[in-house]
């Protein structure tokens, strides 16, 4: 892929400049998929004390408050699964303080067998943040309505090539 094409997919949608795409809430966001897609959800050092956690949709909708609540809510929505994980499609920058970042799930049900990234499973995680943590997370396992209630269209997607 063009290095054009490969900048054009991480730069947040409203970004002008390449020095906007790697703000210190990206940064961060970004240092924490790289822990998620390798499967460790165990790290919350990212986490403000008070984090609201909220699965917007789902077989577990629900919503949590504090460190203890991040990993009540992840045990809770990681029980049904095997290996499951996201994969970064975008990030989308939309304003100071919140990011959507636009992911494909990856995984396998513990009871159906079904593997998720086979479906085309489209998802999104938006991060609020503050003073170099994350305040609320919300995940959604629909990207529909992720990109719905932050008013934003789906675009087309230029995949990062990551063999080399």
């Amino acid at each position: 892929m063009p290095p054009s094409r490969r900048a054009d997919r991480l730069r947040p949608a409203h970004a002008g400049s390449p020095d906007h795409a790697t703000s210190a809430n990206l940064e961060l966001v970004r240092s924490i998929y790289a822990q998620w897609e390798r499967g460790d959800v165990s790290s919350s050092e990212w986490a403000h004390p008070l984090i609201s956690v909220v699965f917007a949709d789902g077989p577990n909708p629900g919503s949590w408050t504090g460190l203890a609540g991040l990993a009540e809510g992840w045990v809770d929505v990681l029980k049904e699964w095997e290996h499951f994980h996201p994969e970064v499609e975008q990030y989308r920058e939309l304003d100071s303080e919140r990011i959507l970042v636009l992911v494909r799930w990856h995984g396998r049900g513990k009871r159906s067998g079904v593997q998720v990234g086979e479906t085309g499973a489209k998802g999104a995680h938006l991060f609020h943040l503050s003073a170099n943590k994350v305040t609320r997370l919300v995940t959604y396992l629909d990207r529909e309505r992720a990109l719905a209630e932050v008013g934003l269209q789906e675009q087309p997607i230029f995949r990062e090539d990551r063999s080399g």
